[in-house]
């Protein structure tokens, strides 16, 4: 989930399956955001965003953030979210989410419908109990993949090459 925030202080959350890691050192993410979403307005606008890791627990947010527009609803409530300060930047962080990420864009990249956000990572935390040796806990956490459309699936098996 991102969650972004306009310079009037206007939150707005949605789901983002289109992410990835880019660089350790310096740590960057990437995002890929449709250029007519809310929140690639907002982060042009500000240069700021959260990146909030859920768990199974929350799909019902998930699918509430993916399909409304923040433009026309208060995504937060009608999901049921709660927000608590980052320690860097003005987008909070959703409670309910089990990592945290606090980036600032670095670069942006126009890809065909999307923008690409490239960013630092300011801070990076997560809930510790599902976290182990530098790795998700697939015993103690079940992470949501969306496969397309309705679906999403969760990793329920590790695995290590021959």
């Amino acid at each position: 989930l991102i969650v972004s925030i306009s310079r009037e202080g206007k939150l707005n959350v949605m789901t983002c399956a289109w992410n990835m890691p880019v660089s350790e050192d310096p740590p960057l993410i990437a995002v890929a955001i449709s250029n007519e979403s809310y929140t690639n307005q907002l982060i042009k606008e500000t240069g700021e965003f959260t990146v909030n890791i859920p768990d199974e627990k929350m799909l019902k947010a998930l699918w509430i953030c993916g399909s409304k527009s923040g433009r026309e609803v208060d995504k937060f409530k009608l999901a049921k979210l709660t927000t608590t300060s980052s320690k860097k930047i003005a987008p909070p962080i959703i409670n309910e989410c089990v990592a945290h990420l606090e980036c600032r864009v670095w670069r942006e990249v126009e890809a065909g419908e999307c923008t690409i956000f490239i960013s630092n990572v300011l801070e990076a935390y997560c809930n510790q109990e599902v976290f182990k040796k530098g790795v998700w806990d697939i015993e103690k956490i079940s992470l949501p993949m969306h496969l397309g459309g309705k679906l999403f699936a969760i990793p329920t098996k590790i695995m290590k090459p021959p």
